[in-house]
């Protein structure tokens, strides 16, 4: 996949092999077990990401890994976000929003119907909740393999 540039903002398809990336991903499953129960967290690990059916991208500004974010095609018409994060660095810069069109158009192009997602519910959520109402997801029931779990929001939207 080549490159995709927003004036100085790139998204790239990664191959999760970089030391910046992996470094972010280690933050991003600690912040995650940090604020929610081991047993509610439901993040792909490094094996999870590089898995058939999943798509990870990174997007960076000016050379600097900025975030990152997943695809997870879960059927023939149904995709989920996974592992959307953004560098402290990055913080409130438009990077999550940025890369949450890029998935919503990519589950497009590949004539998915329906987006959902899984994150959190406590209070460190809350800013990515506000992102993804934002976007049109809306609350909804557990989906694919997911439990009712007090923990975990589940989100989704048709496209």
């Amino acid at each position: 996949m080549s490159p995709e540039a927003d004036g100085a903002w790139r998204i790239v398809e990664d191959d999760l092999s970089g030391a910046p990336i992996r470094a972010l991903l280690e933050q991003h499953f600690a912040g995650m077990l940090a604020s929610s129960p081991a047993g509610s967290c439901h993040f792909l690990d490094f094996e999870g990401l590089r898995a058939g059916g999943v798509t990870f991208w990174s997007i960076h500004r000016d050379g600097e890994l900025a975030g990152c974010g997943a695809l997870k095609q879960l059927d023939a018409g149904h995709g989920e976000i996974k592992s959307m994060r953004t560098a402290d660095a990055f913080l409130r810069q438009g990077v999550a929003a940025r890369m949450l069109e890029h998935v919503v158009e990519t589950a497009r192009s590949r004539g998915l119907a329906r987006l959902s997602l899984e994150t959190g519910s406590g209070p460190a959520f809350a800013p990515a909740l506000a992102l993804y109402a934002r976007h049109g997801f809306e609350e909804c029931e557990p989906f694919a393999d997911y439990k009712p779990d007090p923990f975990s929001r589940f989100m989704t939207r048709a496209l």
